[in-house]
């Protein structure tokens, strides 16, 4: 779900935060104190942060901190994000009343999130279905007895389309900073990070993988934000100018700087991702091509088809029967 600036401009960002009684305090800090700190440093109110219990007039923590209700949960809420933040055994919540709210706000323009166990409460509510997800490794085992449709992956956090997952603990800060760095640039996004003393962004994939830089050997900035970007939209692609504007720099500048530590222009290099995403899936889970070419943001199945024939030298039947060759025995890690 691609959000534009503008939004800023016109009225605040409006955020919801949805709180299971038990809820970690740890995660629920993490994603609002950076909302937060970024009205205080901007000098206005760039987020409007609302507090949601499922009944009652405020929610408890795991700790057994109290925090107050704002909003009812009902269906005259008018957010641009919810974040459902959960702990204990989330599988235990099953709310009627929550899960259609929820069911309601996956249909309408709204980012939909879960934060710690609130992915769990998202799946159980039937809106991740077609749509990768990530959880705290504790819930992890659980989330995946509840469909099979569900894909799982063990990230810090996992941006897919309109849905927002994310492991919790101080993993929701490196999520906020880079909800906010896509809204109102890297620079204060930087300063928000440096405000909570995190000199070190990690990237929503840290958990299973290397950092970015490692894996793709760049040191630029610019790359690692726009590759960063990337990653965190790959079922709604974003455009060149779009990726510029995040790096704070000219398309042509960009292009040149992904030549110089890549080898390859911004396009092809998404492109690629897009593409290397589309054979973990293949051969990780049984969806058809067309859903495969949906969540890796490719117009429809034949589209996927022929730009994955091309670059992995298969066909992505080929891949499901597990056929080799192709460049698709390897996983793209630098310049071609």
């Amino acid at each position: 779900m691609d959000i534009p600036a503008a939004v800023a401009a016109t009225r605040p960002y409006r955020v919801g935060f949805v709180l299971i009684d038990g809820f970690p305090l740890l995660s629920y800090a993490s994603a609002m104190e950076p909302l937060r700190a970024c009205n205080l440093l901007a000098g206005q109110t760039l987020y409007e942060l609302q507090h949601l219990a499922i009944e009652g007039e405020s929610s408890y923590s795991s700790s057994g901190a109290h925090v107050s209700a704002t909003m009812p949960l009902d269906e005259s809420a008018e957010l641009d994000l919810v974040l459902v933040m959960a702990g204990g055994d989330p599988s235990a919540i099953d709310s009627p009343v929550l899960n259609r709210w929820l069911r309601l706000q996956a249909g309408r323009p709204v980012l939909v999130g879960g934060v710690s166990g609130g992915p769990m409460i998202l799946a159980r509510a039937g809106i991740m279905e077609g749509r990768r997800m990530t959880v705290h490794w504790e819930h992890a085992q659980a989330l995946a007895q509840v469909s099979s449709k569900l894909i799982i992956e063990r990230s810090l956090y996992v941006r897919d389309r309109d849905r927002l997952t994310c492991a919790g603990g101080t993993a929701a800060l490196d999520m906020m900073h880079a909800l906010i760095t896509e809204q109102h640039g890297p620079v204060l996004a930087g300063e928000i990070s440096e405000w909570f003393v995190q000199t070190d962004i990690r990237p929503a994939e840290l958990a299973q993988r290397a950092t970015i830089a490692e894996r793709y050997g760049v040191d630029n900035g610019a790359v690692l934000l726009s590759i960063e970007a990337m990653e965190n939209h790959l079922a709604d692609p974003l455009e060149l100018s779009q990726l510029a504007s995040l790096a704070d720099l000219g398309a042509r500048q960009l292009n040149r700087l992904f030549q110089q530590q890549l080898g390859t222009s911004v396009v092809q290099f998404y492109r690629q991702l897009r593409l290397q995403k589309a054979n973990e899936l293949l051969k990780s889970t049984p969806w058809s091509v067309e859903n495969i070419a949906l969540a890796t943001g490719f117009a429809n199945g034949a589209h996927l088809s022929r730009r994955f024939t091309q670059f992995h030298g298969l066909s992505p039947r080929s891949v499901r029967r597990g056929e080799a060759g192709g460049q698709g025995a390897a996983e793209w890690t630098g310049k071609r």
